[in-house]
């Protein structure tokens, strides 16, 4: 399915690895120039910038600490520069500190806090006065459904991503009248190095919560938001869209 995206210039966080790099390929197949923002995962996202020059599209890769409000600024600036445009921002950078709350360190919490709350809020901010100049663009930010219902072990990350759920309905709100679409991606246990390195058990626990009796590829996801940045899902944003293969319902 042709989406109508050639030609337009994507920014993404976390995008040397997991979604973010299914994400990546996604929007250069469909014709985007792509800019890969990453830090512990930089040499990766160099990799995945290499990929994407190889099928014929522009791409960079930048590190930054997502969580920098400097820093998130100033890579939108380069990427503007070097690419020529902003049309699309993608949200996936994330970390997890797990731990039971009376084990959960203040360190740990402030971590995923500001990877993953933080970092986001840091990025949307960046662009807002691009794409509001432009009047259009697409934002899509990368929650859980342990942000929409819990989960023992990841106060810090659930509480994470139930703000990036608060966070996306309100730059919805925000950015609306300018022709911008916020939406969000709930997406459950995704076959990742992160997710890999867990226990057995809870890899399995997530197979079997699961309707279609199945953990999801990174790619799952990446066509769930690559839809959302195309003018298909024009009149879609606020919303919430779980990617779980019915693992929440």
């Amino acid at each position: 399915m042709d989406l109508g995206l050639a030609g337009r210039a994507a920014l993404i966080t976390g995008g040397g690895r997991g979604i973010g790099a299914a994400t990546a390929r996604e929007l250069a197949r469909e014709g985007c120039d792509v800019a890969l923002v990453d830090l512990a995962g930089f040499p990766d996202a160099e990799g995945v910038a290499a990929e994407l020059r190889g099928m014929g599209r522009r791409a960079m890769a930048l590190r930054a600490d997502v969580a920098s409000v400097a820093a998130a600024e100033a890579t939108v600036a380069a990427m503007v520069q070097e690419l020529g445009r902003l049309d699309i921002l993608v949200c996936s950078a994330g970390i997890t500190r797990d731990a039971m709350l009376w084990n959960l360190t203040e360190q740990a919490w402030d971590e995923v806090l500001g990877a993953n709350l933080k970092g986001c809020f840091a990025y949307c901010r960046a662009v807002a006065p691009v794409l509001r100049a432009q009047r259009s663009g697409r934002i899509v930010t990368l929650a859980s459904i342990n942000g929409l219902r819990g989960k023992a072990g990841q106060a810090n990350y659930a509480a994470s991503k139930a703000g990036v759920v608060a966070l996306t309905k309100t730059v919805a709100r925000e950015l609306g009248a300018a022709g911008v679409t916020v939406n969000c991606v709930a997406p459950g246990m995704v076959r990742t190095a992160m997710t890999e390195a867990l226990p057995l058990e809870l890899r399995e626990r997530a197979i079997a919560e699961s309707a279609l009796g199945r953990i999801a590829e990174p790619e799952d996801v990446a066509d769930t938001i690559a839809f959302l940045c195309s003018d298909r899902a024009r009149h879609l944003t606020g919303a919430v869209i779980q990617v779980d293969g019915g693992q929440y319902m």
